[in-house]
């Protein structure tokens, strides 16, 4: 028995191990989405465009991912599902990242990732105001440290971009994602449980690549797709190493560890993209932002943790 215990120890050691460096990867591969759209946005392209782009290059992987999870699905989908599976589609992939792509014509990749990190603050917020859960004094400590953290970052980029209403609008865009993504964790806790994690992320992910589509269809014209070579290097890019990838170790690393473990490694996601702003895009790192950054960081961390 000493024998076989001990010969399983390194194996555990080594899932958990491996859990962390999906969860990591996936923080990595969130992180750098900011980074490649203001790329792509260098050749002239715009948010509608580049959305249908990344959203074409990622809908087969999504299909595939559906038909996979329906195979072994033990319940079938009914029409209360479906409404179900389109709105959480509606408000988490497509909406949230149409206002994030909005968003960034304005702002800094630095600053987006810091505003998108504080959905759990929205999470606790609506949940106080719809669910009734009470705000408990650690959780508006946690609020007060995240809000000042964001104050911070937004002071930092005024003082060097000195544009209040670009700051203001793609401040607000990104905010207005970072809502649209809490909505969709509201709505993901009410069906998960019963149609499981791969089939709801990869049936709501092909409705927000449907929609992206159509709307490009909608506001531009088909020509609009003829882009530069890079600008589809990006948008493939981004598909898979900033969407269908990242969504594939997340769900591994929590059958791995947990979803608290996992949803702690997310705090890598601003230091990231702040250092991938400073290399790749020439983004100044100020002692503010790097503040703002740490107490944006405690407040989430303090907050999620059990």
């Amino acid at each position: 028995m000493i024998r076989s215990s001990a010969s399983s120890s390194p194996t555990v050691a080594a899932l958990d191990r491996l859990g962390l460096l999906y969860a990591g990867l996936a923080a990595i591969g969130f992180s750098g989405k900011a980074i490649l759209v203001k790329l792509a946005y260098r050749y002239g392209t715009d948010a509608e465009t580049l959305l249908a782009l990344r959203m074409a290059f990622s809908l087969p992987f999504f299909i595939a991912m559906a038909w996979f999870s329906t195979r072994r699905a033990s319940t079938a989908l009914t029409l209360r599902d479906g409404v179900w599976l389109f709105g959480l589609g509606l408000f988490g992939y497509y909406l949230a990242s149409y206002l994030d792509f909005l968003g960034l014509h304005y702002i800094s990749a630095g600053l987006e990732r810091l505003i998108l990190f504080v959905y759990p603050t929205l999470v606790v917020l609506l949940s106080a105001l719809f669910l009734g859960q009470p705000l408990t004094r650690r959780i508006l400590g946690s609020l007060a440290l995240c809000y000042a953290g964001i104050a911070l970052a937004v002071a930092h980029d005024l003082r060097l971009a000195g544009s209040v209403r670009d700051i203001a609008l793609g401040g607000g865009l990104v905010f207005g994602s970072a809502l649209a993504y809490a909505l969709y964790l509201l709505g993901n806790g009410r069906v998960v449980g019963r149609l499981g994690a791969g089939r709801v992320t990869a049936f709501a992910s092909i409705v927000a690549c449907l929609l992206a589509l159509g709307q490009f269809l909608l506001l531009r014209p088909f020509a609009a797709l003829t882009q530069p070579w890079p600008v589809y290097a990006l948008a493939l890019t981004m598909a898979l190493f900033a969407t269908v990838l990242p969504v594939w170790l997340v769900s591994e690393a929590i059958r791995r560890l947990g979803a608290g473990p996992v949803a702690l490694t997310g705090s890598l996601g601003p230091v990231v993209t702040l250092l991938l702003g400073w290399l790749l895009l020439d983004e100044a790192i100020g002692g503010a932002q790097l503040a703002g950054a740490a107490l944006v960081i405690a407040g989430v961390t303090v907050m999620t943790r059990r």
